[in-house]
């Protein structure tokens, strides 16, 4: 698949698309503002400015980069779950100069607690979701953690697009590996020529399905540079309604 002067040509002009598979994080649940939500209620709830963070906009945004960080390590298997919840605050409040005997120790549970209910969504998400469904079988493939993801879909009402939600702890192998893309077709009953994977991770969602066999069209609002191997991408949601 590739856009030429914003029309799209299908790389196998005789086949249709009958299943979606979609990612959760970043791609249809807006990660970054329900965290940023979440982190403003804990940094007055936990008194952050009282113990030397005085800026909660800095807190924030250097929590940001070191969680991206360590997803990215999750995601091809550098480093644990567990390894990862315990780094990422301590990351940060390190990074911010914090004392070590000044870290509040709950910060971690608190925050998983509190962010999954959160339910903001990228724009335009149940519109185009509901139009898909009428056309494809969808699907969901998240390397989020399972009690998350769970939250998160109850609370923003997804779980009735899709087929199956296919949670990589369940599995037991994170995107990009390809057995859990296997899993997933096994599952959905599909072939890789009549399924396309759309996420907002180079690593984990495209390169991992294109590496497989799958199409994939790469979800990027932010208008981050493209790898010239990613044959595809969009801006907003919205998009699909017309690529699809």
């Amino acid at each position: 698949m590739k856009v030429i002067n914003s029309e799209i040509e299908h790389p196998k002009s005789d086949i249709k698309y009958k299943h979606i598979f979609f990612d959760l994080d970043h791609t249809i649940w807006d990660f970054d503002k329900n965290a940023e939500e979440a982190l403003h209620e804990l940094y007055v709830i936990h008194q952050l400015a009282e113990i030397g963070l005085q800026s909660a906009e800095l807190f924030i945004e250097t929590y940001t980069r070191n969680n991206h960080r360590l997803w990215a390590q999750y995601h091809v298997g550098e480093i644990t779950k567990d390894e990862l919840r315990e780094a990422r605050f301590k990351s940060t409040f390190t990074d911010l100069g914090l004392h070590p005997d000044l870290m509040p120790v709950d910060f971690e549970d608190a925050y998983v607690k509190l962010c999954p209910t959160k339910t903001n969504l990228f724009p335009h998400a149940h519109e185009t979701l509901q139009y898909l469904q009428s056309k494809y079988t969808l699907h969901l493939i998240s390397n989020g953690f399972k009690d998350s993801t769970r939250i998160k879909i109850a609370g923003t009402d997804l779980a009735k697009y899709f087929q199956h939600i296919i949670i990589s702890e369940d599995v037991g192998v994170n995107k990009p590996d390809k057995a859990i893309f296997q899993h997933a077709l096994n599952l959905a009953g599909a072939s890789k020529a009549e399924s396309v994977m759309i996420g907002d991770s180079i690593e984990a969602d495209i390169r991992g399905a294109l590496g497989f066999g799958m199409d994939a069209i790469y979800f990027n609002p932010f208008n981050a540079e493209k790898p010239d191997d990613v044959p595809v991408q969009i801006a907003h949601l919205k998009e699909l309604t017309l690529l699809l």
